[in-house]
Parts: C-alpha cells; sequence; structure tokens
C-alpha cells in the first residue's frame, strides 16, 4: 500500500521521517501496535494519518487539555470539516458535547482526544459503543506504568473501557520508557503482541551541559538568555515560586519572559502559551506542566534551574530544543542539596513508591556528575548503545569538549566485580560500594559481610571514587541494575569474563560538587561554562596579598577567593562593576577596589580582552529589603532570634543573610549579640585566630579549636572580625 499520496494529500509531505511508515503500516494493517519515539520525531503523525484514511472515529486519549487543543486546532487546519478533530474534556458545555456527538454519527469525525478521566464516563461509553471506532490511540503512554516518571492511576483503566466501546486495535506512543516501564505498559494493556517500533533516542543536534548550582545561579542564567537575545527558550524550576521569582528577575533585566505553572488560572496560562508560540515573549519560566506536546520547533535552549526527579523527565523536558534540527542547548545546574531536598519529599510517602522515586533520582546523580559522554550515558539509560567515537553528536556535551584525565582502574574494576560476585548479587550500589570501603550498617551485618575477608578491600580510596567506576562498568554492560529489584546490582556475561580475563580500563573521575564556604566550586574549573583567567586570578591574589600586608589584614578580609575569581570572569574596569561581582558591595569596592580596578584595565588593555558586557545584574529587590531590615534591626540592638523569628529564618539562615551584607562590605554591628554568648578573653582568642588564618573557612576553625566553640559562634566572629578590620 502506498501511503505517500495520501502524507502529500493530508500534510502536505513528500516524505515519511524515520520510522512513521512503518508504524503507520502496522496501524492500517489493524494491528495492535507500540511506538517509543523521542520528542519531535514526527509520533503524531502516527496516528492522525491512519485516522484520516480509514473509516470511522479514532479515539485518542491524551493528559492533557492543552495538548488537545493544540493537535485539533492543527488537524482542523487541514480539512474543510471543523468537525473533522474535536476535544471531549470537563471543558465543554451541553451544547458543545451535542454537536461533538452528532459529527461522530454522521461520520465527520476522525479524531476525537479525550481526557482517560471523561472516558469513564458511563455515557460516553454508551454512545462511542454504538460507533463505528476506527482504532484507540493512547498517547503519553508511560502514564500507564508507576515506573514510568508521570503515573497516573486513571490511566490503568484503559483495557477494561476500551473492551467496553469496542475490541480494536491499540497503539501505545510514548517518548520516554526504559525496558522496564515497556513492559509494564504492553501488561497492563493487554497487548503484548503488539508491533514494536523504537527509534532511536539520540538527538545529535543537542548539546548538554550541567553546571555547578551556586547562589548565584539567576546570574548565571541571565547571562546566558542574554547572550541569545531574541532565541526561544524554557527555563523549568520545580516550585511555583520559583517559577515566579526566576520570571521576575528576567522581567527586571530585560528579558522578555512570563512565568507558567498550574497555580495560574486557565486564562492566564493559555494567554502565556501563545504569547511563547508567537514570539510576543522569549522564555517561559514553568514549572514541568509546561511543554507537554507544545509543538514549537525552535525552541533555542532549555534550562534546567532544578535538577529533576527522573533522568526519563530531563530527556523529555531537553527533547523541547532544537525540535527543527537546528541548534538545541540544554543546560542544568546542579547542586547534591537539590537531591536531598527531593529525597525529604517523598518520605511521606508509601515505601513502594520511595523505593522508585529514590532508584530514578540516583539515576539523576549519575549523570550529573559522571566526567564520561553525557549522551552516552543518557542513550545507555533508554537501553541504546552509542559510539563515543564516531556517533552522531559525539562531541555535542560538556564533557567532550573539557575531558578530564583518565587513569588505569583494571586492578578496581577487578575488585569492584568480584565484590558483586562475592557478596551473591543482592546489593544496591550503595552496599556494594559500602561493602568495599569497609563501612558498617545493618543490613551489612544483618548478612554479616562485615566478616568477610572482602570488606574494606577498597578502603585507600573514598565513596565517590568506587560510585563513579560502578557507574563507567555499568556503562560497558559489565554489570546491570535489577530493576524489578529496584536496582539491586547484578554480573553480566562481559563482566564475568572480565573477571576470568582483565584488560586495561580507563577511568575518568567523576566531576567532584563540593561545598566550598558558602559557595559551590566544582573541582574542574574548566566546567563551570567559562573559566576564570587564570593568569589574572594569580595577578589579583598578589594583588589582594601586598593590599592585606600595608592594612595588616589576612587577605580573606580584602577579597573573598570567589570575589576574585569572578573579577578573573568578568574583567571589572569601574567601580561600579566591581560591585556587580559576587561578594563585592558599594563599601568594599570604596575601601579596596581602586587598585583592583587599575590592575584589571591595564590588564584588559594589554591582553586585548573582550569583556562581558551584561556585567549588571539587577535584583528584584525581594532581598534588599530584607538587608535593610536586619541592618536596621541590629543598628536597634535586637535579639538575633528575634529577628529571624520575625523575618520566619532560621537562625543559620539569618546568619547567611548577614554574610552576605559583611562580605559585600557594608558595616553591621553584631558586638551585642556576641557579647551575651562569649566572654572577651573568647572572643579576643577567636580573633587572633581569623588574625593569622590563611582562609576564613569556618571548617578549619572549628577543627583549630576542637569543639571549644560551635560553628554558630565561629561564624558571628567572623562577621565581627570582617566588620571591625576590612569595612
Amino acid at each position: 500500500m502506498d501511503l505517500h499520496g495520501p502524507l502529500k494529500k493530508f500534510f502536505g509531505f513528500n516524505k515519511f521521517k524515520g520510522l512513521q511508515e512503518q508504524v503507520i503500516k502496522s496501524i492500517v494493517n489493524n494491528e495492535n501496535t507500540f511506538v517509543i519515539m523521542p520528542t519531535g520525531g514526527g509520533k503524531s503523525l502516527c496516528y492522525q494519518l491512519p485516522a484520516l484514511m480509514a473509516e470511522g472515529t479514532a479515539i485518542v486519549v491524551s493528559p492533557l487539555i492543552a495538548l488537545m487543543k493544540n493537535q485539533v486546532d492543527a488537524i482542523r487546519g487541514i480539512s474543510e470539516h471543523n468537525g473533522v478533530a474535536h476535544v471531549l474534556n470537563s471543558s465543554l458545555n451541553k451544547t458543545e458535547i451535542n454537536q461533538v456527538k452528532e459529527d461522530i454519527a454522521s461520520g465527520i469525525t476522525k479524531l476525537l482526544y479525550v481526557a482517560p478521566e471523561s472516558l469513564i464516563k458511563e455515557e460516553y461509553v454508551t454512545f462511542l459503543r454504538t460507533q463505528k471506532i476506527s482504532f484507540v490511540a493512547i498517547d503519553e503512554a508511560h502514564c500507564i506504568s508507576e515506573w514510568g516518571h508521570d503515573f497516573r492511576p486513571e490511566y490503568r483503566n484503559l483495557k477494561h473501557i476500551i473492551k467496553a466501546i469496542d475490541s480494536v486495535p491499540v497503539i501505545c506512543l510514548t517518548a520516554t520508557a526504559t525496558e522496564k516501564v515497556q513492559e509494564d505498559i504492553l501488561k497492563t494493556l493487554g497487548i503484548t503482541d503488539a508491533n514494536r517500533f523504537k527509534a532511536s533516542f539520540n538527538r545529535a543536534n543537542l548539546f548538554y551541559e550541567v553546571r555547578p548550582k551556586t547562589k548565584e545561579v539567576e546570574k548565571d542564567i541571565i547571562r546566558f538568555v542574554k547572550q541569545r537575545e531574541g532565541k526561544s527558550g524554557i527555563i523549568y524550576c520545580l516550585s511555583r515560586k520559583k517559577v515566579e521569582e526566576v520570571a521576575q528577575i528576567l522581567q527586571v533585566n530585560g528579558i522578555k519572559a512570563v512565568p507558567y505553572h498550574a497555580g495560574l488560572d486557565a486564562k492566564t496560562r493559555v494567554r502565556h502559551q501563545d504569547m511563547f508560540l508567537m514570539e510576543d515573549c522569549d522564555v517561559v519560566v514553568a514549572t514541568i506542566a509546561f511543554g507537554m506536546g507544545i509543538d514549537k520547533p525552535d525552541v533555542r535552549f532549555v534550562i534546567h534551574h532544578d535538577i529533576p526527579k527522573s533522568l526519563e523527565s530531563y530527556y523529555q523536558e531537553t527533547g523541547r530544543a532544537g525540535r527543527d534540527d537546528g541548534e538545541g542547548y540544554c543546560l542544568a545546574f546542579y547542586a547534591y542539596k537539590d537531591i536531598e531536598k527531593l529525597e525529604k519529599f517523598m518520605s511521606s510517602k508509601p515505601v513502594a513508591e520511595q523505593e522508585i522515586g529514590h532508584a530514578l533520582l540516583q539515576e539523576v546523580v549519575g549523570y550529573a556528575e559522571t566526567s564520561m559522554n553525557r549522551r552516552k550515558y543518557l542513550l545507555h539509560y533508554f537501553g541504546e548503545e552509542f559510539d563515543d567515537v564516531h556517533g552522531d553528536g559525539a562531541d555535542m556535551d560538556d564533557n567532550s569538549r573539557n575531558p578530564k584525565k583518565k587513569n588505569e582502574a583494571k586492578e578496581d574494576v577487578v575488585k569492584l566485580l568480584s565484590v558483586v560476585k562475592n557478596t551473591l548479587q543482592q546489593y544496591k550500589s550503595k552496599e556494594v560500594v559500602n561493602t568495599i570501603i569497609g563501612k558498617e550498617n545493618a543490613l551489612l551485618t544483618s548478612h554479616r559481610t562485615h566478616l568477610q575477608p572482602f570488606f574494606g578491600i577498597g578502603k585507600e580510596k573514598t565513596a565517590p571514587y568506587w560510585m563513579a567506576l560502578l557507574r563507567q562498568v555499568l556503562v560497558v554492560n559489565f554489570i546491570k541494575k535489577e530493576i524489578e529489584q529496584y536496582g539491586v546490582i547484578k554480573l553480566n556475561k562481559e563482566g564475568e569474563g572480565y573477571l576470568k580475563n582483565p584488560t586495561s580500563f580507563m577511568m575518568t573521575e567523576d566531576h567532584s560538587y563540593i561545598e566550598n564556604g558558602d559557595n559551590l566550586i566544582i573541582s574542574n574549573s574548566k566546567f563551570s561554562g567559562g573559566a576564570a583567567d587564570e593568569k589574572l586570578v594569580k595577578l589579583l591574589k598578589d594583588l589582594r596579598k601586598s593590599v592585606a600586608a600595608k592594612q595588616s589584614l589576612p587577605p580573606f578580609a580584602v577579597f573573598q577567593d570567589p570575589s576574585i575569581d569572578d573579577m578573573a570572569l568578568k574583567y571589572p574596569i569601574t567601580l561600579e562593576e566591581l560591585c556587580t561581582v559576587h561578594g563585592v558591595g558599594e563599601g568594599k569596592a570604596r575601601k579596596f577596589g581602586k587598585e583592583f580596578v587599575k590592575l584589571i584595565t591595564t590588564y584588559v588593555d594589554e591582553n586585548d580582552i573582550l569583556r562581558p558586557d551584561d556585567l549588571i545584574v539587577k535584583s528584584t529587590g525581594v532581598n534588599s529589603g530584607l538587608k535593610l531590615y536586619i541592618i536596621q534591626n541590629t543598628d536597634r540592638k535586637l535579639p538575633l532570634d528575634d529577628i529571624a523569628k520575625s523575618k520566619g529564618l532560621e537562625m543559620s539562615e539569618l546568619i547567611k543573610e548577614m554574610e552576605m551584607i559583611i562580605f559585600s562590605g557594608t558595616k553591621l554591628n553584631i558586638n551585642y549579640a556576641l557579647d551575651d554568648l562569649l566572654d572577651e578573653e573568647q572572643q579576643e582568642e577567636i580573633h587572633d585566630y581569623f588574625m593569622e588564618a590563611k582562609s576564613d573557612k569556618i571548617q578549619e576553625a572549628l577543627d583549630e579549636f576542637e569543639g571549644d566553640y560551635d560553628e554558630e559562634e565561629l561564624r558571628l566572629m567572623r562577621i565581627k572580625f570582617i566588620n571591625e578590620v576590612a569595612n
């Protein structure tokens, strides 16, 4: 059967994309069909074309009203009958429902889009039973599986509802499904005989990058977006509050951005979505509610302000970039703190759901922290092999562009595989690593693993090292994760073979996200998307040292390291520009800035450096209000506990806010609060320590005083010290 005629007639295309033609043939032959096709691969055409060709009406089950509306409008655009496609959901009134029924009965309607909730209604089932139905298509089929990243219980009943209407072929379509999810979908729908079509998940035009998430994340985003002025992008955040905040900050900084989340009323959501589609705004800041089925081909970047809960979500959301095969930049900001937050949210869920959630989250951690080719890691997760040397898009990620050095790890791979084998393949990755480094816990003790000769076989290396190695051994298929058992590690035959005959194994170490003071620094500086100018950093540190010596101060009291790094990234040549540098306020700039600005100006001229011109990032003024409140109330000598309580802050959060004020050069007098905590002698002892210290890191101070003072006391004393000697 030639399908090119109908394709040209209905859609105006001359040729099919990828697997479309084979899928359509399967549907036209009335066979159950299962389609896995990445976002942008042309899934909808797979059921739209056969529906337009067949006698009767095709039912399309879809989870989102916005998605249905989009598709119905598109189909109506290619037909002279408005009734060719209809939506049946809670948004219709009686008259509209009768019109839909009339068009189906008279054979005009070829595609009927329904939400699963509507399909359950007895009146609809009774009506549809009397009509000629061509087939049922289930879009976003991963919603059927509780292993999917978007499970919806009402999807589980579809099998019975379809049977109640008619025994017609079923077509399932999804953009993301691991092996486990695929089996679950087919079993639940009772169509294990379905023809399966799986397109490659490789989107070669997408560039993947992960950056450390610091306090400066909004500044980083503004800089990134401003460099792509006029281009369309989506920024995903996990909470509605964060969506509103980020959208506001972008607007204040002259970027055309709108928020989108389920808390907005339907009218506003539709308006914002249309503004994005019609290019009246460039950026949508959204929760994951946005984007399903949004057919905008020229989204040029997708930014994850917060890391998502699963790699499926991440893949699907990044997949909204570059659908026209043009440039698509996928940037995610990652801090392990966010993972811990997500785990906390999960603790109220049933145990089985928690287990699934944790297993999915660990995959995200692996992706973010890995230093191997990100595309290879991602495709392996979806059960697809990728050649990271010659494959299409092999160098389209940050790790391939900035490779970390590799080390021979043959002996360690043998240790790792033998521990998996000797513990009878019953542990998840965390327990395997604990066994290797010799860290006891209840589970290992109950299995008496801690008494085995191999317990602690690799204790000379750290847990993150072994976890990194485990992930790389997983990707080359020496081991596999048993999803049925929430991630238990088993040996593959390739792993068995390696144990018998070990060969060279070059391992790249993971990125190490380490807390440095209050700023997340990534140990691989190339990675932070625009590394500081090392030569300038050295000159600035030398200058800092001499300025500090003249004033008899420790260098960190002049400018902290993150400030120096930021200067070497932004090249500020006026005091006003210096105030936009991390941790530098007007007071600090006035007191120490002149010589630094002078040095940078000379350096820029001598080295013909192009400076980034979007240095000034305006804030929305939320924090400036808090800053003023803290300064006024410490002047009034109000107890710090009362200041914190009145603003709904924990004490540690208040101290953090005070540190930001003090480090940027503004004076803040908290002597009255310290006098209640520490006597004169104690204060003097800590003051002298900071005067001599090489760095102002609190951990080093805690180690030095060996428990004489707690963290809160030391942080408050650091504030007093900087206030007196540096501001």
